[in-house]
């Protein structure tokens, strides 16, 4: 027994880092990333303590760089997320997500009568308020809902 007290990851070369995801909202993240289809190595860490959040959730994902887009979808539901580009083993980039003013295609309307539910094509939702409530508005038919509370697709 070597007296460690915690479990080692192995360091990206390169790839992207999602820390600060409250643990609650963790596998939502990997749904509207959808790693669970990439060849990458993925590492998705659950519950892990943290000052800010008390518990977190973490994803490093090798090799890959996700479009700006994709990344800001998350603060919908996660936005105390921060993102870290990683190359040659150094963090190159490291923002804040930022949640879009308009979110295509990655969250069900709650409304059963709602177009979107009804008929084939993509949901859309306006950003009515980000701080400190994340609220979006259904685009067809004015359904509003909480960002944590989106069913994401």
């Amino acid at each position: 027994m070597t007296g460690k007290k915690e479990l080692a990851v192995a360091a990206l070369q390169n790839g992207t880092v999602i820390d600060h995801i409250p643990s609650s909202a963790l596998f939502k993240a990997v749904r509207i990333l959808g790693i669970e289809n990439l060849d990458s190595s993925v590492t998705i860490g659950n519950n892990l303590e943290s000052g800010k959040l008390g518990r977190k959730g973490i994803i490093k994902v090798a090799d890959k760089e996700f479009d700006e887009a994709t990344l800001n979808r998350i603060a919908l539901i996660a936005p105390t997320a921060v993102v870290n580009i990683i190359r040659d083993f150094t963090v190159v980039e490291k923002r804040p997500v930022k949640l879009p003013d308009t979110i295509v295609g990655i969250v069900k309307c709650a409304n059963p009568k709602c177009i979107t539910n009804n008929e084939p094509m993509p949901t859309k939702f306006h950003v009515v308020t980000k701080d400190p409530l994340v609220v979006i508005r259904c685009h067809y038919c004015n359904h509003a809902v909480g960002g944590k509370d989106a069913e994401v697709l």
